[in-house]
């Protein structure tokens, strides 16, 4: 009997009948990809151009069914198993090589209920896909900053964007959602008599070790159409006195403020004077989640720190906004490689050491992003969702972007050698979002610290033999 070698959970590889197989395919309303078909390439190929793994079937799943049938030929025949909503998880957990990718790409259904104040979203939408939708009825949900991200991965692992001290994370405003379970089961996770109020709480911060999301019920927001946007250029000489100058904005900003500092290389922008393009600099960019003429006033000081060499703030629409930084992180076309720490502060000790890093940066592209938190995210208790301790006043995000394959050591090194270097300085917590290649044996227990033992508990209720280990994963409860 004809046979096709897939990779299996235990990194084996192991021989699945084409019998099988070809059961499987009739069972879905998409298309099972293999490596023979003419798109294999482009189904495979995801966001983060350092990632070039080949899976041995990807499900383009149509629906909760499709989805419902690949689960169970992965548990059937216990197949390596990779879920793909966006794929822009930095570390490629959205494809696998040899196993089976549930791809989810092809479901991108929406539906607004303006009356309600909220918004439904299969598990392929982005953030662009979202935007548009939720902003013909002046709605926003809480999300990322880059609209080709996926909803699914992002709100799954927290979500930080432009609402966040406002409105919270993207996994706060998560009021519901249909889950197919390890065992192919749907689901339901939400508040309601026949809900699964245990689930709810587990996919809150607590990524895909739960099951697979195949629609989202989320809480919408006013928002817009316009905000406030602003962005301010400081040139690298001063970028020590741009950060403290920002830091104490920050510790007086309103809570509609949401503020993000970067050490970067200038970009060749025509309002940016060309000595610095290419040079060390210190962005700031903030945005006012409300009124964009309070959102003028809002953030004046921040435009009045020190003497910078650009000013682009102004009004700007919320759905370009959203796609305001897609240009710096195009899919395919560069390598990435990030990871973060939670901060207790941003003193000034912190501040020379990242400064003198950014200036030695083995590419352009990199950056370090400081983001203020606190506010309305602050104010959901450890407790209660899977995402935990939410008391670090910032969130630094060490991130490499680069271009060539033989640049690839330099670049890893580079983050490797700062997320060591600022531990001194941290919580203790990442961003499990950011999380490099999910090497650091610690980062799943420590980052979610009290919350690891309930989690652990849940995954032995909801996958007790793994299946879902692609991500930041939390091994079963023995």
């Amino acid at each position: 009997m004809a046979s096709t070698r897939l990779r299996a959970l235990d990194g084996a590889d192991i021989e699945v009948s084409d019998t099988d197989i070809e059961a499987f395919a009739g069972q879905l309303r998409g298309r099972l990809v293999g490596p023979a078909d003419l798109d294999y390439d482009e189904a495979r190929a995801v966001w983060n151009g350092l990632i070039d793994k080949r899976p041995g079937l990807i499900a383009r799943c149509t629906g909760t069914a499709d989805v419902m049938a690949a689960v169970r030929f992965a548990r059937a025949h216990e197949l390596l198993l990779a879920v793909r909503g966006g794929g822009h998880n930095v570390a490629g957990a959205a494809v696998c090589d040899g196993g089976l990718v549930v791809d989810l790409s092809p479901m991108k259904a929406i539906r607004v209920n303006p009356g309600a104040g909220t918004v439904r979203a299969q598990g392929g939408v982005r953030i662009g896909d979202l935007d548009h939708e939720s902003q013909a009825f002046g709605l926003a949900v809480p999300m990322g900053v880059v609209s080709e991200t996926g909803i699914a991965g992002l709100t799954l692992g927290g979500g930080y964007g432009w609402l966040t001290r406002k409105y919270g994370l993207s996994c706060d405003n998560l009021l519901s959602a249909d889950v197919v379970t390890a065992d192919g089961r749907w689901v339901r996770a939400g508040t309601g008599p026949d809900d699964d109020l245990d689930l709810l709480w587990a996919i809150r911060g607590g990524g895909g070790n739960f099951g697979v999301v195949t629609s989202f019920d989320f809480r919408a927001h006013p928002i817009g159409p316009e905000v406030y946007f602003g962005f301010v250029v400081h040139a690298g000489s001063a970028a020590g006195e741009a950060l403290r100058g920002i830091r104490a904005f920050i510790e007086q900003a309103p809570e509609g403020v949401m503020s993000v500092a970067v050490l970067w290389h200038g970009p060749p922008l025509e309002q940016i004077p060309a000595e610095h393009h290419g040079k060390p600099v210190a962005i700031h960019l903030a945005v006012y989640a409300g009124d964009p003429a309070e959102g003028e006033r809002a953030l004046r000081a921040a435009r009045d720190i020190g003497n910078p060499i650009a000013d682009l703030s102004g009004p700007m629409r919320y759905v370009d906004l959203q796609r305001f930084l897609d240009v710096d992180y195009p899919a395919h076309d560069l390598r990435y490689y990030w990871k973060s720490r939670y901060l207790s502060g941003l003193p000034d000790d912190l501040i020379d050491l990242l400064v003198q890093r950014n200036e030695a940066s083995p590419s352009p592209l990199n950056t370090f992003e400081m983001w203020s938190l606190g506010g309305a995210a602050a104010r959901v208790a450890t407790q209660d969702s899977a995402f935990g301790d939410r008391s670090a006043p910032y969130l630094l995000g060490v991130e490499a972007n680069w271009e060539r394959p033989e640049d690839d050591t330099a670049n890893l090194a580079w983050v490797r050698e700062v997320h060591a270097d600022v531990e001194p300085f941290s919580t203790g917590r990442e961003y499990v979002n950011f999380p490099g290649f999910y090497e650091d044996e610690n980062l799943v227990r420590e980052t979610f610290g009290p919350n690891f033992r309930r989690l652990a508990s849940l995954k032995k209720r909801y996958d007790p033999m793994n299946l879902f280990r692609l991500n930041h994963n939390i091994p079963p409860a023995p």
